[in-house]
C-alpha cells in the first residue's frame, strides 16, 4: 500500500483526528467566499497557544505576560502558507524588494458578537479585508472575517464596515503583542496597508498556491 492509499484511508476514516492544517479544507463554499477556520485563540486566554505542527494538536506557546489580550478569535486558515507566491504579492502591492514569507499558515481574525470561550475549534468565517503586516522582513497578513450568519457583523462584507474603533484595537494588539515594556524600543512589525475583500482573497489565493506548492 502505497503513502496516498494509507492517506485516503485514513482520511475517510472516522478513527483519526484530522490535522487542523493539513486535513481540513480551506473552503467550506468557496463560490460564497465561506471559509474554514480553525481558532487558535479567544480574547479570555491569558496564555497564548498555537497549532503544534507535527503533531495537529493545540499546544501552550507562551504565557501572556502583559496586560496586551487578542480582541478577537484569533486562528489561521487549513492548508495555506506564507512562502513566495505571499512575497511576491506583498512586495508588489508594497512596491518593495526582499520580503519573504514567514512559512506559516495565513493568520486570521473572525469577528462576533458571541462569547466563545476556548479555541481547538472550527468554524465558518467570510473574508471582508485584512492587515498586510511585514515582521522584520517577513509577510505575516492578518485575514479579517465575520463569523458566518453572525447576528452583529455576519452581513459585513467589506472592511471598511466596520466600526473603526473595531479596526483600531486589532490594530494596537498587533502592533503591540511582541513589545517588552521598558525594553526594546525598536518596532517588532509594521502594518503597512489595511486592505478590503478583493484584496484578502487575493492574500488567500497566493497560500493556497503556495502550500500547494510545499506540501
Amino acid at each position: 500500500m502505497n503513502p496516498e492509499q494509507i492517506l485516503n484511508i485514513v482520511q475517510q476514516s472516522n478513527l483519526f483526528k484530522a490535522h487542523p492544517w493539513h486535513g481540513i479544507e480551506l473552503w467550506a463554499e468557496k463560490d460564497h467566499h465561506i471559509l474554514n477556520v480553525y481558532i487558535e485563540i479567544v480574547p479570555e486566554n491569558r496564555v497564548k497557544y498555537e497549532l503544534d505542527k507535527k503533531t495537529g494538536y493545540l499546544k501552550v506557546d507562551r504565557p501572556q505576560k502583559f496586560s496586551n489580550i487578542i480582541p478577537s478569535l484569533y486562528g489561521f486558515l487549513p492548508k495555506t502558507y506564507s512562502k513566495e507566491k505571499s512575497a511576491e504579492l506583498a512586495s508588489s502591492e508594497l512596491a518593495r524588494s526582499g520580503l519573504v514569507g514567514d512559512e506559516d499558515p495565513i493568520d486570521i481574525c473572525v469577528l462576533t458578537d458571541k462569547t466563545i470561550r476556548h479555541g481547538d475549534i472550527l468554524l465558518e468565517a467570510i473574508p471582508i479585508g485584512g492587515f498586510r503586516m511585514i515582521d522584520h522582513g517577513e509577510v505575516d497578513d492578518k485575514i479579517i472575517a465575520v463569523l458566518k450568519d453572525d447576528a452583529t457583523y455576519g452581513h459585513i462584507r467589506e472592511v471598511s464596515e466596520i466600526p473603526k474603533n473595531v479596526i483600531e484595537s486589532l490594530r494596537h494588539y498587533f502592533l503591540t503583542y511582541k513589545e517588552i515594556p521598558k525594553g526594546d524600543s525598536t518596532p517588532k512589525v509594521e502594518i503597512a496597508e489595511l486592505y478590503g475583500q478583493e484584496k484578502a482573497l487575493e492574500v488567500i489565493k497566493a497560500g493556497e498556491e503556495d502550500y500547494k506548492s510545499h506540501f
